[in-house]
C-alpha cells in the first residue's frame, strides 16, 4: 500500500541528540579527544574571563564550533551559525540541544577574539599532542620539516610604496583602478596597506608572486603527526629560519634526524643543525657547479634514504590544510592571527590522524 505524503509539525520531540548520532560516526572519537583536551585547559579558560558579569559563550563550545569550521570547510562564521541552527550533528558536537538558540555571528566573532588574544591554540595543540604521546604514537628521534606559502587576506592593489601617501580619488570608490605596468615592486620598497606584515613571495620559478605568509611544520616520521608549527613573514629565508627554530626545540641529549628538501641544503643550515645534535637528512642540491653541504658521511646510511622517503608525509598535511581546512588563502590578517589559525588547524589535523591511528591499533571484537 502506498503511503500518503502528509506533512505535519510535531509539538514535542522525544529522544536526545545522542541517540540520533550513529555510534560509529567519525566525529565521536574526535569529540572524546576534544573533551579530554578541553578539560585540561579549564584553568586557562578561567583566566580569560572576569569573575563577575554576564555569562558569555562557554569557551568549550566556542572552540568546538571553530573545530567544525576547520573539519568541514566552513568558510565564514556567519555560515557556521546558519548551519549550526539546523544541523543536528553540529549541535551535538558543539554541545547544544535541539531547543537552544544559536549565537549571533557578531557575538561569536567577538568572543573568538578573546581566544586569539590568548595562547589557546598553542595550549590546545599541546593537549592533543599529549594524548598522542600517551598512546605511544609519537616518534622522538626522526622528524621532517617543510614550509608552504599561505596567501594573505590582501589584494595586490594594496601593495604600495612605503613612502606613498597619495590617496586615490574619491570618485573611484573603494576599488580604484591601479596600473603596475613598468613599476618595480619589492618588499624593500613596498608594503601592503591592508596587512603590513605579509610579504610578496613566490614558491618557485614560473609561479606568480603573491602576498603571503610562510607556514612551516615539523612532523614526526612514524605516523605523520605534526609536532610543532612556525609561521613567519614570507621572505627568502623564512623556511630555513623556521626549521632552525623548531629543531632547537626538539634537540636534546639523544641524537635525532631531520629530513628536508633541497631548499634546506645550505652550509649554514647544516652546520647549525649539527651543532644542535640534529643529523641533517637534507636532500642534496647539486645543480650546476653547486656543491651540496651533505656528503657521504650522511648519505651512505640506510636511515638517510628512509628519511627521504618519509619526509613526503609533510605534503599530506599541506594538502589537507589548503583544501579541507580552507587555508590556501587565510581570512585573517596579521602575523599573530594567521599563526593562531595555522596552529589550530594543525591540532585539528592531528585529531583526524589520531582517530585513524587509534582505530587501527584497537583489535576487532
Amino acid at each position: 500500500m502506498r503511503g500518503r505524503d502528509l506533512s505535519q509539525d510535531s509539538f514535542f520531540s522525544y529522544g536526545s541528540l545522542e541517540e540520533r548520532i550513529p555510534a560509529d560516526h567519525a566525529l565521536r572519537p574526535i569529540r572524546r579527544m576534544v573533551d579530554a583536551a578541553l578539560r585540561g585547559m579549564s584553568r586557562q579558560f578561567s583566566s580569560l574571563y572576569a569573575a563577575q558579569g554576564r555569562p558569555s559563550i562557554p569557551p568549550e563550545r566556542l572552540l568546538r564550533a571553530l573545530l567544525l569550521m576547520v573539519l568541514y570547510s566552513i568558510r565564514s562564521e556567519r555560515r557556521l551559525m546558519e548551519e549550526l541552527d539546523y544541523n543536528l550533528l553540529y549541535r551535538w558536537f558543539v554541545g547544544l540541544n535541539q531547543e537552544q538558540a544559536v549565537w549571533d555571528a557578531t557575538t561569536f566573532s567577538k568572543n573568538r577574539e578573546r581566544f586569539i588574544d590568548g595562547e589557546i591554540a598553542a595550549r590546545f595543540f599541546a593537549e592533543v599532542m599529549g594524548q598522542a604521546q600517551a598512546e605511544g604514537l609519537v616518534s622522538e628521534e626522526h622528524f621532517s620539516v617543510d614550509g608552504t606559502l599561505i596567501e594573505a587576506w590582501a589584494s595586490q592593489k594594496s601593495f604600495r610604496r612605503k613612502d606613498d601617501d597619495v590617496t586615490p580619488p574619491a570618485e573611484e570608490g573603494s576599488n580604484p583602478t591601479v596600473n603596475f605596468r613598468g613599476e618595480k615592486r619589492s618588499n624593500a620598497t613596498h608594503q601592503s596597506t591592508t596587512d603590513p606584515q605579509c610579504r610578496l613571495a613566490r614558491k618557485s620559478d614560473g609561479q606568480p608572486a603573491r602576498l603571503a605568509y610562510c607556514g612551516s611544520v615539523l612532523i614526526e616520521n612514524r605516523h605523520g603527526l605534526v609536532v610543532d608549527t612556525e609561521l613567519l613573514p614570507a621572505d627568502g629565508t623564512a623556511e630555513r629560519d623556521a626549521a632552525l627554530r623548531m629543531a632547537e626545540r626538539i634537540g636534546g641529549d639523544g641524537r635525532v634526524t631531520l629530513a628536508a628538501d633541497k631548499g634546506y641544503d645550505t652550509q649554514g643550515v647544516v652546520r647549525e643543525l649539527r651543532q644542535m645534535n640534529v643529523t641533517p637528512h637534507v636532500a642534496q642540491n647539486q645543480t650546476g657547479r653547486r656543491r651540496s653541504a651533505i656528503d657521504g658521511r650522511t648519505t651512505r646510511y640506510i636511515g638517510y634514504r628512509i628519511s627521504q622517503q618519509r619526509r613526503k608525509v609533510v605534503e599530506e598535511f599541506f594538502g589537507w590544510l589548503k583544501t579541507v581546512a580552507g587555508q590556501r588563502k587565510t581570512k585573517y590578517r596579521g602575523l599573530w592571527r594567521v599563526g593562531w589559525i595555522f596552529t589550530f588547524a594543525a591540532a585539528a589535523y592531528n585529531l583526524v590522524r589520531l582517530r585513524n591511528l587509534v582505530a587501527e591499533t584497537v583489535p576487532a571484537a
